[in-house]
């Protein structure tokens, strides 16, 4: 296991081979951290890859062409996996993991997930993860990915979390669903209106006491944090995603801003995995790209 760095003049920016997990975007202006640290005493990851699930499944366990398979960790297996390291550039680390055996016991498909880290040309604070994920059997393949990135806030010792905002430019009023704290999955049923001021939403200390907030139906394809006087801090491109969850803990410094392909099982779920709300295809011998974009703005 190692960890690769690639910088330019503003950002050092460092991925790890297992889980191919970003670690840090170290500022090197300001001489902070962006990525949360994963203190273990509060959330125990930076920026893992959900794949081939993004949350749980129904008692662990979920139906393909009739047949049970376990899947008894949340947001599937990639996360936990050693990734080789395939290419390191100037600008950009690539990872690849493929399947094999034990793999296929819970997750029977034939594939290979590369995910690149680079830096976006024309823009030097501004980072791109890309997944390619191939197809190398010969039937159809189904699956879920996901991002799950925790960024540091506040910016330093002087502010609070409480003090900045959530923005989703060009937007008055959102929906959004949860979990539900009894069965821990979703009810897509009941949706909450979320109004907004300007666009802005402050993040209060509870704001997350009832986990996740899920927006569906391709709501977003902008959402930025802000600083207290409403200048950008983060801003995540993720068009193409018909999810998004914001989530952190009610303890964190840390928010987490989550483009996912799919998501936890609906309450109540037990159709098969084509079911699957946001479940994707992918046809034999195909592969298909997946990217979000992060920049992080000077502070």
């Amino acid at each position: 296991m190692a960890q690769h760095k690639i910088e330019n003049e503003f950002l050092k920016v460092t991925v790890d081979d297992h889980g191919a997990e970003l670690v840090s975007v170290f500022d090197k202006g300001s001489g902070f951290e962006r990525i949360w640290c994963a203190d273990p005493a509060v959330w125990n990851r930076h920026s893992p890859i959900l794949f081939p699930f993004v949350g749980r499944v129904i008692g662990g366990v979920y139906r393909h062409e009739g047949k049970e398979y376990e899947m008894k960790t949340q947001h599937g297996f990639a996360r936990d996996a050693e990734f080789e390291c395939v290419s390191v550039t100037e600008d950009s680390i690539t990872h690849r993991l493929e399947s094999d055996d034990a793999m296929k016991v819970i997750y029977p498909f034939d594939f290979v997930l590369s995910v690149t880290h680079r830096f976006v040309p024309g823009n030097a604070r501004e980072l791109e993860v890309v997944w390619t994920v191939c197809n190398r059997g010969e039937e159809e393949m189904l699956y879920c990915i996901g991002g799950h990135p925790g960024f540091t806030t506040p910016a330093s010792a002087e502010e609070t979390r409480d003090q900045y905002y959530l923005e989703f430019p060009g937007k008055e009023t959102l929906e959004y669903i949860l979990v539900s704290p009894e069965s821990g999955f979703a009810v897509p049923w009941v949706s909450y209106p979320l109004k907004l001021d300007g666009g802005y939403l402050p993040i209060a200390n509870d704001l997350f006491d009832k986990d996740a907030l899920i927006f569906e139906n391709s709501q977003l394809s902008t959402v930025r944090i802000a600083r207290p006087d409403r200048t950008p801090y983060i801003t995540m491109q993720c068009g193409g995603f018909p999810s998004l969850g914001i989530w952190s803990k009610p303890e964190g410094r840390f928010v987490c801003l989550e483009p996912w392909l799919g998501r936890v099982d609906d309450e109540g779920f037990t159709g098969e995995l084509k079911e699957k709300t946001g479940v994707q295809s992918l046809a034999a011998g195909s592969s298909r790209r997946h990217s979000y974009r992060m920049e992080f703005h000077a502070c």
